[in-house]
């Protein structure tokens, strides 16, 4: 082997990805180029399978098991039953063995059936034929066996089978049409574009006959990103280089639309595709009551240890008399008084162990996993929160966070489709500060008896009159709408005009809006065809521009450029964005007239855009052309220069107007953060618009009320004092009404403080998250800014890029008070914060699906979060939060009377219970009562939850799974125990004799305390459930019913596969007993008792919001009926 490869594999797989090269060469149709050109070397790249399972058949069972035992829970008990298997242990192994074998096999059932269903999916997929040329002519063959370098050929309505550089189409112009919903659920048309010097080869001859190598980067997942070049081998001794972007590549998964075929080559295959690599799962995302449930497992633990520890000690201390540790009747082997202490005393404590182990309960892990998953569809089931109008509903993408939506402190929400409908309209312009109305327009249809031209302010003279045509020109060429006709296109679009056949379709709904305004006004745009844009003007004249480079549009430089050349051969710069991109780069036009303009609908929340151009010389033209040449085509830092290059040729702009577009507030969501705040949640807006815009769109949606006193954190700000002094006043100013900061006050469930609101930008916000220059951290800025926002009602963070969304969300998440965060957006640029919130919302708008994909969970509109969270979000918590509780009170209930009965049997490791018992106490007697409370369970109506949002704050904050709840539902169970195994004991203390004269032993004793336990532990979940249904009743009597059908059974025959007979007729001896029967109803009645009490006193004297309210429609359930009877009686009479 080479000794330089053989040191680039060491580097790659030893050193590290980063230091390995970051660029490939392919050959085209695996083709040598000419001699002279470069060295042939032959790079090995995987082949085109596509796996996405998890397991093979070989290595299913070990992996699948390992999984499994990384979970605590299962490993703890593994442990305990081989323990049980090892030494001579009070249980048998069947106790631990048979619950921990119901779980993983239950658990490796349900992955190994969605496991098979991934392994079906892939094998239809890599064997999908494909076609592909080889020898000038076409092959057929199997997806999987297709390699780089390969030219491939699609048809319409065919998906790509891997990541292709896109050669030629049938199309003249070499363009294409995909759509991507497979990939980012965008089912828009994406136009894409052929290379510049193979879009004419049209036949398989002459693609077969393509020299070229191409250079591109490795692999990485981002959908929107590529870097590459095309090295084209003509006959020319140098080849000609062309820059290779996202407009060239067709990805896998995506299919092609309108186009009757495509010549693509393979460029990455099987798992280096852009599709494979976005397989990856997001990072896992834990709840806080999982967090809570483990801390409290845990503290089981050490009292698990506690227990074993303390009574193997008392056991040594039991046995310290010679009598007590070998009676008469069980004298010990030489072999074992020979046995050393300390290993004696180890097996002991393991035996300990092993005996109080069910404390620790294993089935709760699944009974959570249950209710998540089951509870789950009732969000996606839910009527009120489908959408007619796009006929989507709520989505959920992990059920592992559905008690968080209960829990949620802060939200931070997008504007743009999130808070508005991202349906824009084209409300005016302004040239040269001349102010134009067009028809009212949107979506394509004009409002009835409009016509002509609303020119508020006088028409412009002669001077103005080419800077208006102008301005025209350039909203009409200055985008990247695509014009269709209605029998080609199958996807949503919008039509500019009822009487002309065509569509506008683009990625931004900006830009239609802003084709069809300035259709209104006399101009309008056409199509683009063979790289000439063309419009019609005023007077029906069809006016042709050759497009010669566009200068994008990105979320940093916020404007976008195009250059072209008109039929006289002058070439324009015309360019749009945000005024403070636009401005900075003007040096000619009325830049105060038109800032005052955008100014003033900015306050009105309109959507503001500025507009300028520039001529080029032709000398200017190639400098430009070369600039952006050099950028193109390089294939390190190619971002970086490109933004150069931009800059250098955006400059010395002449101003020539604005636009105004209207988003429209979504429908109810003024009501939904009227609700939210009501429920004490802080509600914080993120977006990049301008502060003016977003303020008018707070107001409109009630974030900032009348009298909200605003306090301004911006550039403006700081430019006329120093961060350091803005921050001090506003804190002083917030700090003056608010006093001192509590915990309630950061969650906003502080109903006492002064209403303020603060405004900050983007650049703003980097200085306070930027190192200090002095070398100190920068926290104590990061805390002074907290401090202000804990002490405001609403924020609204304006110019936010994408990565300032998630360090806002960051900065919170990690705050000293840790709240819980909820990020909720529709587009891309919110991906990031949505990912970094402890719950992320997609909301299925119209910038594609991307954040929808990204979410934990997905919702048609924002106005359906109101019901997401304070009616499922409370109810989640609230079931999830009784059965973690109900699970270990029970447990304790169960276990602590053994540890009480070691005290009466010498330590001697003896059971209470019966190996029946202790197997199905938590797999079948116990378990379906708590499942369907978990997963039914309404202590106040859904209408009571929609109107009182206040009811919310009582479970802010962990507040059912706080210590003082958890140690209050020990304590009960503890009493439970108590009551259990002495008033047992106490009542038979003196040999209660039948009415045969027959004795109760040690298992009628054992059974005896656990019927009484069993019926406690399903009667206390019967007296907390408020919302009772026939599933209810049938679920807990029909758990008792089986409980006594079962011990009548098992202790009604004699079992022949069993070695032991101890049960035979226990059960039934029991029930024979009056005695018996007046201690089961007694017990359980004082057991039950002392919660009753605590309960009735603390909703007389200490009442929550909650059972408040509970007790208001207790009366209201009351005096309806009297009201209606009275009613009747009044009628008959009055009759």
């Amino acid at each position: 082997m080479d000794c330089g490869r053989l040191r680039t594999l060491v580097r790659r797989f030893c050193v590290g990805e980063e230091n390995w090269v970051d660029s490939r060469t392919i050959y085209v149709g695996h083709k040598e180029p000419p001699p002279g050109a470069e060295a042939y070397i032959p790079q090995r790249y995987p082949d085109n399978r596509i796996v996405s399972s998890k397991y093979t058949f070989w290595n299913f069972i070990p992996k699948n098991l390992f999984e499994q035992f990384r979970r605590i829970a299962n490993f703890y008990f593994l442990i305990i039953f081989l323990v049980q298997l090892i030494i001579d242990t009070p249980t048998s192994p069947v106790t631990s063995g048979l619950p921990l074998f119901f779980v993983i096999t239950v658990t490796a059932i349900k992955q190994g059936y969605e496991d098979w269903l991934r392994h079906k999916a892939d094998s239809a997929m890599n064997q999908c034929p494909v076609h592909f040329i080889q020898h000038g002519k076409l092959v057929r063959k199997q997806s999987r066996k297709l390699r780089v370098g390969d030219i491939v050929m699609v048809k319409e309505d065919e998906t790509f089978p891997c990541d292709l550089i896109f050669l030629s189409s049938n199309r003249a112009d070499g363009t294409c049409h995909v759509t991507t919903a497979s990939l980012d659920g965008e089912s828009s048309h994406k136009t894409h574009y052929a290379v510049q010097d193979t879009k004419g080869f049209h036949t398989e001859e002459d693609v077969d006959g393509l020299h070229a190598t191409i250079e591109c980067e490795q692999p990485q997942p981002d959908l929107y990103k590529f870097i590459g070049r095309i090295n084209v081998y003509n006959d020319q001794s140098d080849p000609v280089v062309r820059p290779l972007g996202s407009e060239n590549l067709l990805l896998r998964g995506a299919t092609l639309k309108n186009t009757e075929r495509i010549f693509g080559v393979a460029i990455y295959t099987g798992m280096e595709t852009k599709m494979a690599l976005n397989y990856q799962s997001k990072s896992q995302k834990r709840s806080a009551v999982e967090k809570s449930m483990n801390v409290f497992l845990v503290v089981y633990l050490c009292i698990l240890i506690s227990k074993a520890l303390v009574n193997t000690v008392l056991k040594y201390v039991w046995q310290s008399q010679p009598f007590r540790d070998e009676p008469w009747y069980n004298q010990k082997t030489e072999a074992e008084r020979q046995r050393n202490l300390i290993l004696r005393a180890f097996t002991d404590f393991l035996a300990f162990m092993v005996l109080f182990n069910y404390i620790i309960p294993v089935s709760m892990y699944v009974t959570v996993e249950m209710q998540k998953f089951l509870g789950s569809y009732f969000l996606t089931w839910d009527e009120d929160m489908f959408d007619e109008e796009t006929g989507e509903g709520p989505l959920v993408n992990t059920s592992d966070l559905n008690e968080e939506l209960g829990q949620v402190e802060y939200i931070f929400t997008d504007k743009t489709g999130t808070l508005t409908e991202n349906n824009m309209e084209f409300k005016e312009c302004c040239i040269e500060g001349h102010v134009y109305v067009p028809h009212v327009i949107c979506n394509g249809q004009v409002l009835p008896n409009s016509s002509g031209i609303d020119m508020i302010d006088s028409s412009p003279g002669a001077c103005s009159r080419e800077r208006e045509e102008l301005f025209f020109r350039a909203l009409c060429l200055c985008h990247t709408v695509q014009v269709k006709d209605d029998d080609q296109v199958d996807g949503p679009g919008k039509s500019p005009d009822s009487g002309k056949s065509c569509v506008y379709i683009s990625s931004s709904p900006d830009e239609v809006a802003l084709v069809e305004g300035v259709q209104r006004l006399g101009f309008t745009y056409l199509r683009l065809k063979d790289n000439c844009m063309e419009i019609l003007n005023r007077d029906n004249d069809i006016e042709r521009f050759e497009l010669l480079d566009v200068l994008s549009f990105d979320s940093v430089r916020r404007r976008m450029s195009v250059i072209v050349k008109s039929a006289t051969g002058e070439i324009y710069l015309f360019c749009k964005g945000a005024d403070s991109s636009i401005f900075p780069r003007v040096i000619e036009g009325k830049v105060d007239q038109i800032r005052s303009r955008v100014e003033r609908n900015a306050v009105e929340g309109l959507r503001t855009l500025c507009v300028a151009y520039k001529r080029l010389v032709p000398e200017e033209y190639e400098g430009a052309c070369q600039l952006l040449q050099a950028a193109k085509v390089a294939l390190q830092d190619r971002e970086k220069k490109l933004a150069e290059a931009y800059e250098q040729i955006e400059k010395d702009l002449i101003l020539l107007g604005a636009t105004a577009v209207e988003d429209r507030l979504q429908e109810k969501a003024a009501d939904t953060i009227e609700a939210l705040q009501k429920a004490g949640i802080k509600v914080w807006v993120l977006t990049g618009d301008k502060m003016e815009t977003a303020a008018a769109t707070c107001y409109a949606c009630k974030l900032f009320r009348r009298g909200t006193q605003l306090l301004e954190l911006t550039t403006k700000k700081i430019e006329e004092q120093s961060l350091h002094d803005v921050l001090f006043e506003l804190s002083k100013t917030v700090l003056r009404c608010s006093g001192s900061l509590t915990r309630d006050s950061f969650s906003g469930l502080s109903t006492d403080m002064h209403d303020y609101g603060l405004i900050i930008d983007g650049a703003a916000l980097s200085l306070i998250m930027k190192p200090r220059e002095d070398g100190s951290s920068s926290g104590n800025y990061r805390e002074l800014f907290l401090e202000i926002c804990r002490n405001c009602s609403a924020v609204l963070c304006c110019r936010m890029a994408p990565l300032q969304k998630a360090q806002i969300v960051k900065l919170i998440k990690f705050s000293k008070e840790h709240p819980i965060t909820l990020a909720i957006g529709d587009g891309a640029n919110d991906v990031s914060m949505i990912l970094e919130a402890h719950v992320g919302i997609g909301v299925i708008g119209k910038e594609g699906r991307q954040a929808a994909r990204n979410s934990d969970y997905a919702i048609p509109k924002f106005k359906h979060l109101k019901k997401m969270l304070l009616v499922h979000g409370h109810f989640y918590y609230i079931r999830i939060a009784e059965l973690v509780q109900y699970f270990f009170y029970k447990n304790v209930c169960f276990i602590f009377p053994q540890f009480l009965y070691q005290f009466f049997c010498g330590f001697s490791q003896q059971t209470l219970y019966d190996t029946a018992y202790l197997t199905l106490y938590n797999i079948s007697f116990t378990s379906l009562p708590i499942l369907l409370y978990s997963l039914m369970e309404q202590h106040v109506s859904v209408d009571v939850l929609r109107r009182d949002p206040t009811l919310y704050r009582d479970i802010a904050k962990n507040a059912l799974l706080r210590w003082r709840v958890f140690v209050y539902w020990t304590f009960l169970g503890v009493f439970d125990a108590l009551v259990f195994f002495f008033g047992a004991y106490f009542m038979f203390e003196n040999t209660t004799v039948t009415s045969n004269g027959q004795m109760f032993g040690n298992w009628t004793f054992g059974t005896l305390v656990f019927t009484v336990m069993v019926f406690t532990v399903t009667l206390k979940l019967a007296l907390d459930t408020h919302y009772w249904t026939w599933i209810n009743h049938f679920v807990i009597w029909g758990s008792l019913l089986f409980y006594v059908v079962f011990s009548l059974l098992w202790g009604g025959i004699i079992w022949p596969f069993l070695s032991y007979q101890r049960m035979y007729y226990v059960f039934i001896h029991m029930l024979s007993s009056g005695p018996a029967w007046l201690g089961i109803v007694l017990l359980i009645t004082v057991s039950l008792l002392p919660d009753v009490l605590k309960k009735v006193l603390c909703r007389q004297l200490w009442p929550t919001a909650t059972e408040r309210t509970q007790a208001r429609n207790q009366c209201l359930s009351v005096e309806q009926p009297t009201v209606f009877m009275l009613s009747q009686t009044a009628s008959g009479l009055s009759f």
